[in-house]
C-alpha cells in the first residue's frame, strides 16, 4: 500500500511539471507570433454611418474620488448623441457619488442615473438591473476608474457590424505605472497579458477574453441566456465563454487603449486576485465540459479554452506539488525524482498562467518601445509568489462555493487612490 502510495504522489509531480510546461509552451508560442506572426487587425477602421445604438454603464460603489473624470471623458466622447446614453450604476454608495452623477445627469439628458438602495450589491447585480432599462443595443462597460479616450466608443461599438461577433474587448494600461514598486509590476502583467497574450490569441483564431471593461456586448445575447448570474464574481470571464459555446467571437481590439488606476497597496492587490481567482475559478467549474462537448470550438479553441480556464487553479496545483515533495523527503524516497523537482523549479520561474511569462512581458515592453522595464523582471519572482498565495485562497473559496451550491457571495470592490482629479 505504501508503495502505491509513494508511486502516485511521483506521478503527481511529473503531471505538474508536465502542465506547467504546457503553458510555458503555449506563451512561447504567443510572444513568437505576436513577434513574427501575421497580425489580425480589428473592425476599429471601418466606416459607416449606420452605427448602433450604445449604452455605456457605469458601476460605481463609492467613487467620489473618480466619477467626475470618467463622465466628463464619456460626455465628451466622439459618438452620435442620438444613439448613445451613459448609465451611471450608483449602487449603495455612502459618498457624494449620487450627488455628483445627478449633477451630470442635470446637464446632459442622454445620462440616465440608476441608483441602487436595495437588492444585492456587486456588479453581476448592477449590471442586470441596468440591461433592464438600457436602450441600446450594444452595451459597453467601463469601471469608475478608467479614463477613455474621446474615439474609443466608436472603435469598440463598430465591432459588431459583424453578426457573428458576440463581445468586443479593448487593451487596458496602468495610468499611475510610476507610482511605486506594485504599480510597476502591474504594468508589466499588463502589458505582457494584453500586448502579446490578448492579440495572440485573437491572431491565432483561440480565445481572446473579455474583460468585463473597456469593452462590451450584444444586450440582447446576454439577457436572452438569463443576464448575469449574481453569485459569480468574475462576469467577464463568465460571459467569454458564454459566447464562445453559444457560437460568437470576442474580438479583441488592442488599438483600443485605455487607462487605469493600478492598486498601489499590497493588501488591496490581494483582496483584488483572490476575488479574481474566485470569480474565474467558479466559471472554470461552470464550464469545463462545456466547452469540451461545445459543437461551436475547434480542437484548438477548446485546448486553448481549457487552458485559460485553469490559469487560476495552477498555483494550487503546484503547492499541492510543493508538499508533494516534502512528503517524500521526510520518508527518504526522492532521489529518483530529483530531475522533476529541478524542471519544477525552473518551470515556476518560466511564468504560468494569468501573470504572463517573462518573455511574453518582454515582448510587450519590446512592441511598446518600453524596453527599460525589462529590469524589474526578477521582482516579478516576488510576485508570482505573492499572487500565489493569493490565488490558492481564492480557488479554495471557488472550490466552498462549488461544493455548497448557490452560496451567496459578496463583492469586494477594489480601494481608489487617486487624490485630486486628473481631468481639469
Amino acid at each position: 500500500m505504501g508503495g502505491i502510495i509513494i508511486l502516485l504522489l511521483k506521478g503527481y509531480i511529473f503531471a505538474v511539471a508536465g502542465l506547467c510546461a504546457l503553458y510555458a509552451i503555449r506563451h512561447l508560442i504567443f510572444a513568437y507570433d505576436r513577434l513574427l506572426g501575421k497580425q489580425r487587425i480589428f473592425y476599429g477602421d471601418i466606416i459607416d454611418d449606420e452605427l448602433p445604438s450604445v449604452s455605456v454603464l457605469v458601476p460605481m460603489h463609492n467613487e467620489e474620488k473618480v466619477a467626475p473624470n470618467i463622465l466628463k471623458l464619456l460626455v465628451e466622447a466622439d459618438y452620435p448623441k442620438d444613439r448613445y446614453e451613459i448609465i451611471p450604476i450608483n449602487d449603495h454608495s455612502e459618498d457624494r457619488t449620487k450627488e455628483i452623477v445627478d449633477e451630470f445627469a442635470q446637464k446632459y439628458d442622454f445620462i440616465h442615473p440608476l441608483h441602487r438602495y436595495s437588492g444585492k450589491r456587486g456588479k453581476p447585480a448592477g449590471l442586470n438591473d441596468a440591461l433592464k432599462v438600457a436602450k441600446g443595443e450594444i452595451v459597453l462597460i467601463f469601471d469608475a476608474d478608467y479614463l477613455p479616450p474621446k474615439g474609443i466608443i466608436k472603435e469598440l461599438a463598430v465591432n459588431f457590424k459583424d453578426p457573428i461577433v458576440g463581445a468586443v474587448m479593448g487593451r487596458v494600461i496602468p495610468i499611475n505605472a510610476d507610482k511605486n514598486l506594485l504599480t510597476k509590476l502591474l504594468d508589466l502583467e499588463r502589458c505582457g497579458g494584453y500586448q502579446v497574450d490578448q492579440q495572440a490569441r485573437y491572431n491565432l483564431n483561440l480565445i481572446p477574453q473579455y474583460g468585463g471593461t473597456v469593452g462590451g456586448f450584444r444586450k440582447d445575447i446576454v439577457l436572452e441566456t438569463g443576464g448575469f448570474d449574481e453569485n459569480v464574481l468574475a462576469e467577464d470571464t463568465e460571459l467569454t465563454y458564454r459566447m464562445y459555446t453559444s457560437g460568437y467571437k470576442v474580438v479583441y481590439a488592442n488599438r483600443a487603449e485605455c487607462w487605469e488606476e493600478a492598486p498601489e497597496d499590497w493588501e488591496v492587490r490581494a483582496r483584488q486576485v483572490k476575488r479574481w481567482s474566485r470569480g474565474h475559478n467558479q466559471v472554470m467549474f461552470k464550464y469545463f465540459f462545456k466547452v469540451l462537448k461545445s459543437k461551436y470550438l475547434t480542437f484548438f479553441q477548446k485546448f486553448d479554452g481549457i487552458l485559460l480556464l485553469m490559469v487560476y487553479l495552477i498555483p494550487a496545483l503546484l503547492l499541492l506539488g510543493w508538499l508533494d515533495l516534502l512528503i517524500l523527503f521526510f520518508v527518504g524516497d526522492v532521489s529518483v525524482i530529483t530531475p522533476a523537482f529541478v524542471m519544477l523549479v525552473l518551470l515556476l520561474f518560466s511564468g504560468i498562467g494569468n501573470f504572463a511569462p517573462f518573455y511574453e512581458i518582454a515582448t510587450g515592453t519590446m512592441i511598446d518601445g518600453l524596453t527599460k522595464r525589462v529590469r524589474l523582471l526578477p521582482f516579478l519572482m516576488f510576485n508570482f509568489v505573492f499572487n500565489g498565495v493569493y490565488i490558492t485562497l481564492g480557488f479554495l473559496q471557488a472550490f466552498m462555493d462549488f461544493v455548497r451550491r448557490n452560496r451567496e457571495v459578496h463583492w469586494d470592490k477594489t480601494e481608489r487612490f487617486r487624490e485630486e482629479e486628473v481631468i481639469e
